[in-house]
C-alpha cells in the first residue's frame, strides 16, 4: 500500500458513491477523507468521513493532507432552489476546497463537471461549470485532470422526468451506435470513476481534460 492520501467531496453521489468504493478497494491511497455535510452509509479501515458546513469551511477543514483531492460535487436547479445556492455548490464549494488543500499539499486536483461546460455560456449549468474550471485552472495547481461526461445513466434518488425520459432512449436505442456515439449520448457512473482513478494514478501533465469518448476508451483497455 503507498503511503498517499486522498479527499472526496461530493461522495455521496452517483459519481462519488462509485469513485468512493474504487478509491477503497484499491491499495494506492493509505489514508482517504471525505468531507460530507451527514454521515455516509459506509464505514472502512482507511475512510475517515468529516461532517462539515461548507458555507463556514475554512474554520471547519480538518487536519488533513491530501495530494490527490476528488470532486464530484454538484447539484440541480431543483435540490438547490435557487440560482445562488447552486453557484454555491458547483462553483464556490470545490473552488474553496482547493484552496485550503493547497496549505496542505495538494498535488493533483480531479473535477467532474459537465459536457458543454464554458463560463461564456448563455446556458445557467454550462456556464457555472465552466467557471469553476476555469476558477481552479488560475490557481496554479501543479496537476488539474477535468472530466467532462455526457448524461448519466444511474438510479438517482432525486426524481427527474425528462433525464429519467432520455435514459430510457438511451438503453434501448444505444446498441444501434458505435462506441464513441454512444459515449457521448450517455455514460455509465462507474465509468467516470474509473476514468478519474486511471488519471490519479497515470496523469503527469499539468492539465487533462476527459470527454465521454476519452473516459470510455479507458475503461476498454
Amino acid at each position: 500500500m503507498h503511503d498517499k492520501k486522498a479527499l472526496v467531496i461530493g461522495a455521496s453521489g452517483l459519481v462519488g458513491t462509485e469513485l468512493l468504493d474504487t478509491l477503497l478497494q484499491k491499495d494506492t491511497y493509505s489514508e482517504i477523507f471525505v468531507l460530507a455535510r451527514k454521515p455516509l452509509q459506509i464505514t472502512h479501515n482507511k475512510l475517515q468521513v468529516f461532517i462539515v458546513n461548507f458555507d463556514t469551511l475554512e474554520e471547519e477543514y480538518p487536519t488533513i493532507d491530501p495530494e490527490d483531492v476528488f470532486c464530484c460535487l454538484g447539484t440541480t436547479i431543483k435540490q438547490a432552489k435557487t440560482k445562488e445556492n447552486m453557484y454555491k455548490i458547483d462553483v464556490e464549494y470545490p473552488f474553496k476546497v482547493a484552496i485550503l488543500a493547497m496549505k496542505h499539499g495538494l498535488n493533483h486536483f480531479l473535477l467532474v463537471s459537465a459536457v458543454g461546460a464554458n463560463s461564456s455560456s448563455r446556458i445557467f449549468y454550462s456556464r457555472i461549470k465552466g467557471e469553476v474550471e476555469d476558477k481552479l485552472l488560475s490557481l496554479n495547481i501543479p496537476k488539474v485532470s477535468i472530466f467532462r461526461p455526457s448524461l448519466l445513466v444511474g438510479n438517482r434518488e432525486e426524481f427527474r422526468l425528462g433525464e429519467l425520459f432520455a435514459i430510457k432512449i438511451f438503453q434501448f436505442t444505444s446498441w444501434i451506435f458505435p462506441v464513441t456515439i454512444q459515449a457521448k449520448m450517455g455514460i455509465k457512473p462507474s465509468v467516470v470513476a474509473q476514468a478519474m482513478y486511471h488519471s490519479a494514478v497515470h496523469d503527469k501533465k499539468p492539465i487533462t481534460m476527459y470527454d465521454a469518448v476519452r473516459m470510455n476508451e479507458i475503461m476498454d483497455k
